[in-house]
């Protein structure tokens, strides 16, 4: 739907996941609209580089969020919201699951 002004269907998709859950990595956005990582992750740094999304390391994890000091975040999150009333409702259930993060290495499943 955003796609024809981000330039990606990618990079609406991963704008899409972080307005509606705050934050996560690039594995884990592309398993849920079932994409490529290195597609995902591409379009997160491309972000990243314009001031839009901002990451952060946990561990070996590289976290993305919207960056609060972008100047037109209200302006983005209101077109997001916008656009995510269109969404067909089998994909809007997806970004009000349970999120998972990641394991810690060597915790009991």
């Amino acid at each position: 739907m955003l796609e024809p002004l981000l330039g990606s269907q990618d990079a609406e998709k991963a704008l899409m996941y972080l307005y509606c859950l705050g934050e996560g990595y690039p594995r884990e956005v592309a398993r849920v609209w079932d994409a490529t990582p290195s597609a995902v992750q591409k379009q997160l740094l491309r972000l990243e580089t314009a001031g839009v999304v901002y990451s952060r390391s946990l561990g070996r994890t590289r976290l993305y969020r919207l960056n609060p000091r972008y100047p037109f975040l209200t302006e983005l999150k209101a077109l997001l919201g916008a656009a995510l009333a269109f969404y067909p409702e089998e994909e809007r259930q997806k970004l009000v699951m349970t999120r998972q993060r990641p394991r810690l290495a060597g915790k009991a499943l």
